[in-house]
């Protein structure tokens, strides 16, 4: 799953702040192998629900496009970004 997401990262406009929880999860991973720069913060809880760790990706990596290049042709991704003031983007 984190390459699906890598894919879907293609088609954001950078950089993109990500919220959900198995999202973060995937910019971990895909950080870990270097083929995405990305800050993960870690925030402190002001409601009960609220995420725990937020990331913000900075750009793909030249890996990370070869990695795109590599797995072909998949599927359009249905648009999932949503502005937010002062010109914030959430996944």
């Amino acid at each position: 799953m984190p390459l699906l997401f890598l894919m879907r990262l293609q088609h954001v406009q950078l950089p993109v702040r990500v919220a959900d929880r198995r999202e973060v999860r995937y910019v971990s991973v895909l950080l870990a192998t270097g083929l995405i720069e990305a800050e993960i913060t870690t925030l402190k809880a002001t409601a009960r629900y609220a995420a725990s760790q937020v990331a913000t990706v900075i750009r793909i990596t030249e890996d990370g496009l070869a990695e795109i290049a590599k797995m072909g042709d998949v599927p359009p991704f249905v648009k999932t970004s949503m502005r937010f003031a002062r010109g914030l983007r959430l996944m």
